[in-house]
């Protein structure tokens, strides 16, 4: 086993572009957090406009960047057991499931308290349909990568799709968020938008922020350089496994 390879150090250039998108995502959070606090109100559950305003804060923590460190979490933790990595990916999600139900509760009570239509905007669609098919990939990846009776190659067979789905569900969500923005300042402040008032101008950094933290997501997930190398264990393992179930045979064997 000695000629299996270790874990591979992080770089100095991993951990400051880790740091740089966690930063960037607490920014997000803040700047959001600030605008609902500063210009529409603040927060309360029983005041149907104070209600709204958890619903942009609690999709942009759950389905951004819960749903972008979840995504991290196999780059971060780069000596500690699949296993492990495995619950801590899937309780990342689901905390994130948990809180953008929240927002999603607070947008469709407000509208039912206001008598305004659901489901219109392009905005909305976007958002729904990304909730679904990520509370869909969540039940998936749990059926196949944390149940005990789904075989290897299964296993190997899904995996391109969950990790494809993954990204593309981080891109629609931030996708839906500029578009929520977009909607939100139309709505709220129409006709002073173009004359760069200051709450049209901390949205619209908002959205930079956003797109900034995507974008680091995105190159980190994309080096090759930066991928969990499998512990030496782990990699036994897998070819015992493998070998076991006749999809690959040993190394040295025809």
């Amino acid at each position: 086993m000695d000629d299996l390879a270790a874990p591979a150090p992080a770089s100095v250039g991993f951990t400051y572009t880790v740091a740089a998108s966690q930063t960037l995502g607490l920014a997000v959070i803040l700047v959001v957090g600030a605008w609902m606090g500063v210009y529409r109100g603040g927060f309360a559950w029983e005041s149907p406009e104070l209600q709204f305003n958890a619903h942009p804060l609690c999709m942009i923590v759950g389905m951004v960047f819960l749903q972008g460190d979840a995504l991290l979490v196999y780059r971060i933790f780069r000596n500690e057991s699949k296993r492990s990595t495995k619950i801590l990916h899937g309780l990342l999600h689901a905390l994130a499931l948990v809180i953008a139900l929240v927002g999603l509760i607070a947008v469709f009570e407000y509208h039912k308290k206001k008598s305004f239509p659901n489901m219109y905007s392009l905005h909305s669609w976007c958002g729904i349909a990304a909730f679904s098919f990520y509370l869909l990939q969540w039940l998936l990846g749990l059926v196949f990568f944390l149940c005990p009776g789904v075989s290897f190659s299964v296993r190997s067979r899904y995996k391109p799709q969950h990790v494809f789905f993954g990204v593309f569900l981080l891109v629609l969500s931030i996708a839906t968020a500029l578009l929520g923005i977009l909607e939100l300042l139309l709505f709220k402040i129409r006709d002073s938008y173009s004359s760069l008032v200051p709450e049209g101008v901390l949205a619209n950094v908002l959205g930079l922020l956003l797109v900034a933290f995507g974008a680091a997501l995105a190159y980190i997930l994309t080096r090759d350089g930066w991928r969990r190398t499998p512990l030496a264990e782990e990699q036994a393992l897998s070819m015992d496994f493998k070998t076991l179930t006749g999809g690959e045979s040993p190394a040295g064997s025809p």
